[in-house]
């Protein structure tokens, strides 16, 4: 069984070795394909290029995980819209049908909720360019593959934090961290249960479904995030004040569809993973 990573960056890549720890042959397709382990089998691609390698014929399933190159719609519709129609047309190009394709997505799809609940089947409301562009590349994932043969799967992550991925933990040492004067809640996912995620959906034997929310077992206020992480440096909680506009919009994402897959964490809240993190386990793939 081979696997196409369509994309390898930290998260393909660590998805990519645990393909290949399986046991399948893992093909990659990064611009920079030397700095890829030796379990991917790295192949120069841009999937801003309709102009796209080979697809191996024995590809039993295809990983589309992108980033932009910049934090503008441009660039986000050339990675994700774009990369996803490119593709897909390797795909038509040599007769090659896999078995599922899956595009690693993001919450952000999802409006601001008030605090309350989403879940699969809440009604993608984006706030921002972000959301809206993830949303057409969804969308454009299932209008082509409808029909074909080849199950269109989406795996909407949350905020991802793990190895080189500091974000929080920086703020807390550097004394800038703000906790919200209202409650605020965010959702995350581990690099590895994120890449754990993938090759679960991808390699499942039942059929999966359209669309799963890939966060952990509990969306935590972000004042609570960043006390913990305070009590664990052995530093003073950070101030009460202003702390901006939520990152991510105020919503409380449900992981029930992707657990009752057959999904376990490894990291089941943030807990566990930041702790995991101070330890300095685990490297951020280049």
């Amino acid at each position: 069984m081979t696997i196409l990573l369509a994309g390898c960056g930290d998260l393909g890549t660590e998805a990519g070795l645990r393909f290949a720890a399986l046991g399948h042959r893992v093909v990659g397709w990064r611009r920079s394909p030397s700095k890829l382990p030796a379990a991917i089998e790295g192949v120069a691609a841009d999937l801003g290029s309709a102009q796209l390698p080979p697809v191996p014929a024995d590809t039993s399933a295809v990983v589309i995980a992108v980033a932009a190159d910049a934090p503008k719609e441009d660039a986000y519709r050339a990675a994700y819209v774009d990369g996803v129609s490119h593709v897909l047309d390797a795909l038509e190009r040599d007769g090659v049908i896999p078995g599922r394709v899956l595009f690693v997505s993001s919450t952000a799809v999802y409006g601001d909720a008030g605090g309350g609940w989403v879940d699969e089947g809440t009604a993608p409301e984006p706030g921002g360019f972000s959301g809206r562009v993830l949303v057409e590349a969804e969308d454009l994932l299932r209008s082509r593959l409808a029909g074909s043969g080849t199950a269109a799967v989406s795996l909407r992550l949350g905020g991802i934090y793990g190895p080189g991925r500091t974000r929080l933990i920086d703020q807390v040492r550097s004394g800038t961290a703000v906790v919200p004067e209202d409650v605020r809640y965010t959702n995350r996912i581990h690099r590895d249960d994120a890449a754990a995620a993938v090759v679960h959906l991808a390699t499942m034997d039942s059929t999966p479904a359209p669309v799963y929310i890939g966060v952990d077992n509990e969306a935590a206020d972000l004042g609570l995030v960043l006390r913990f992480l305070a009590t664990e440096l052995k530093l003073p909680e950070p101030a009460v004040g202003d702390a901006g506009p939520a990152r991510g919009n105020n919503k409380r994402c449900s992981n029930a569809l992707l657990r009752a897959s057959g999904f376990t964490f490894t990291f089941p809240t943030f807990r566990e993973g930041y702790r995991d993190v101070l330890a300095g386990h685990g490297v951020r793939h280049p």
